[in-house]
């Protein structure tokens, strides 16, 4: 039976780009070695292992984060674009150097295993697998932290990052060059993302209080294994809202097999990258959004892709491409309001592992993400920067009555003055 993938009485859809790392073999020894592109990392010893408990833990984590985001996001106007991986990667980098109730609160937020070593392995080995050698599409990614030149980390702490997360440390100054510095920033994240996120951290969010940046890219480009004929793509109508319509170019590709599912409430269509490594998922609500957001849950997720099946399907697919960009900090900003508001206060916060003393806190999280979907393939990038601020020194006060002043002496139960006076020569 000829199944309809089609857009014409739907209002809008859900896009999921997934890897299959699960169950893959990979090299370990000295955890992350870096090799000649700063953007690729490599084992250090070719002995191979099973490690699927380790990177399950944080492809699990970051797929549940994914879906939490996305609740917290949906209320907004407009496209939502973005990357977990890229949030939970430079927040686990951070998270390495939090510590009581601040450590905690990140930990449940971003669902990080409480076995400090099993996140740690679990993201060198899923690193490495995104950025393997020999395959049919581009992906990688990248860690970069930048460090006030002359500022006292610990070394045991940026050791930590290099090792297991391959973020090798830039020393920079925030405080006499401020604006180059974030330009460095920008640059190193443009260059990551082949200048498809550009500007990641705005004017103003940098400043000379700003002692750490930790920064993820990740970077996508790959082939539909079976491709949209370009002759195919006419204008039609796309049902943005009951009472709104928008002319889109719409891609078709009839009489193909494709993994597919449906219910009552949506359909369900598998689109593979050329290589069987990667696709994208649709959910195609029936009518309306809401249908399919009970459904955004990584076992119900799991649960539409058991019964999925190849069938011949007729797919209409919009043409698309946009950017998005999120602000994420401050107590009540979106990662506070998921519930780690302690990360982002300067009484509370505490990131003494980075420094050996609480001086530190979370000034802002910006994350910016592209996506390009054509005939061709999809073309997708992000990157995430959290910046890392001084914690005001309180002054200590001094009263230093070295000029005239007034004084007076009160009996202090009634507040009666008893005297009254003005110095305005005290050695006369």
């Amino acid at each position: 039976m000829k199944n309809h993938f089609n857009q014409a009485i739907v209002f809008s859809f859900v896009i999921l780009i997934i890897a299959g790392f699960s169950g893959s073999k990979f090299y370990k020894g000295e955890m992350l070695k870096r090799s000649g592109n700063n953007s690729v990392l490599s084992l250090s010893q070719e002995k191979k292992l099973e490690s699927e408990p380790d990177i399950n833990s944080v492809v699990n984590s970051s797929n549940q984060f994914a879906f939490d985001l996305y609740s917290n996001l949906k209320g907004k106007e407009g496209n939502i674009f973005f990357s977990p991986y890229s949030l939970s990667t430079a927040m686990a980098m951070t998270y390495e150097g939090a510590r009581g109730q601040t450590a905690e609160e990140i930990r449940q937020v971003f669902h990080y295993s409480e076995d400090i070593e099993i996140l740690r392995r679990g993201y060198a080995e899923t690193i490495n697998q995104i950025n393997k050698q020999d395959k049919k599409y581009e992906l990688h990614t990248a860690n970069a932290l930048w460090a006030q030149k002359s500022y006292p980390f610990l070394p045991e702490y940026f050791k930590t990052v290099e090792k297991y997360y391959g973020g090798k440390v830039t020393n920079i100054d925030f405080v006499r060059d401020t604006e180059n510095s974030r330009l460095t920033i920008n640059k190193w994240v443009e260059e990551q993302t082949r200048n498809r996120i550009k500007d990641l951290i705005p004017q103003g969010v940098i400043t000379s209080l700003t002692r750490l940046v930790l920064t993820n890219a990740i970077y996508f480009k790959g082939n539909w294994e079976t491709q949209f004929p370009k002759g195919n793509t006419k204008e039609a109508d796309f049902k943005v809202s009951a009472d709104k319509k928008v002319r889109v170019p719409m891609m078709f590709i009839g009489g193909r097999k494709f993994n597919y599912t449906e219910n009552e409430a949506l359909q369900l269509l598998e689109l593979p990258y050329a290589g069987n490594e990667l696709s994208m998922l649709v959910l195609l609500p029936r009518n309306e959004l809401s249908e399919v957001e009970p459904y955004l849950k990584p076992d119900k997720i799991q649960d539409l892709m058991k019964d999925m099946r190849q069938e011949e399907v007729d797919v209409y697919l919009p043409r698309f491409k946009f950017e998005t960009k999120y602000l994420m900090g401050g107590e009540k900003g979106i990662l506070g309001r998921m519930g780690m508001p302690t990360a982002f206060s300067e009484m509370r916060a505490d990131f003494s592992g980075m420094t050996g003393k609480p001086d530190l806190y979370i000034t802002e999280v910006v994350h910016q993400a592209f996506v390009e979907v054509n005939e061709e393939g999809t073309e997708a990038a992000a990157a995430t920067g959290i910046i890392m601020g001084a914690k005001a020194v309180l002054m200590k006060k001094v009263f230093r009555a070295d000029h005239p002043f007034i004084f007076l002496i009160q009996e202090n139960r009634t507040g009666a003055i008893l005297f009254f006076g003005r110095v305005m020569e005290p050695a006369k």
